[in-house]
């Protein structure tokens, strides 16, 4: 029987072949074949992501693993071996017309959706960190506004599979929400819930502390 990292490898090689999206930029991004029970789920890889071959590998990348240095002691490496980084579309959507980093549209989160399910069907999960609007809804099934879930702990079903979820925002440079009150506030709250996490302090050890 394949192991889960052979299963990983065998569905990472699937995607990188998918072109079904006409709109997006680049080519597929995920993250190495290294399960873990922590799964964080962002919206899209940015414009660099691609051509660096991993998820959060710019500036806002750069913005998350800063939080999580901040309460896990951790850096980037070792969160990138403890923490599974998906997204709910993994090619870049490319610009919007009016500046910044276009939405993925629903049609495109559909046909990308059959990943993020393989995937939690491999690793079963037992934290998911929903990262930003789209990804908060399309775990939680939440689309109302980050003041109302940053800051909180549930216990949900995720694609058949219970799981416990912590959301936070997302830490693109475009975004102010998590630098002024009420964001900077629920920010930390979130962290700390994260850093107290049971499945957390068995993956990072005694470098996870509380805010």
């Amino acid at each position: 029987m394949a192991t889960r990292r052979e299963r990983l490898q065998d569905l990472h090689a699937e995607l990188s072949g998918c072109r079904a999206c006409p709109r997006v930029v680049g080519t597929p991004v995920h993250p190495s074949a290294q399960p873990a029970r922590i799964l964080l789920v962002g919206q899209a890889p940015g414009p660099r992501e691609a051509s660096l071959g991993k998820p959060f590998a710019w500036t806002a990348g750069r913005t998350l693993f800063g939080w999580f240095a901040s309460v896990l002691g951790a850096d980037e490496d070792i969160v990138r071996r403890h923490m599974y980084l998906a997204a709910v579309i993994r090619c870049f959507p490319g610009k919007a017309p009016g500046g910044g980093d276009r939405r993925p549209d629903p049609d495109e989160v559909a046909r990308c959706r059959r990943w993020l399910r393989a995937e939690v069907e491999i690793m079963r999960p037992r934290l998911v960190v929903p990262v930003g609007t789209l990804a908060i809804a399309e775990v939680m099934g939440h689309r109302g506004g980050l003041a109302e879930v940053v800051g909180t702990s549930h216990r949900l079903l995720f694609e058949g599979h219970r799981a416990d979820v912590i959301p936070l925002p997302h830490p693109s440079g475009a975004s102010t929400w998590h630098k002024m009150e009420p964001g900077k506030t629920l920010l930390e709250r979130a962290l700390a819930l994260l850093a107290a996490h049971p499945e957390v302090k068995r993956a990072f050890g005694r470098r996870s502390r509380k805010a």
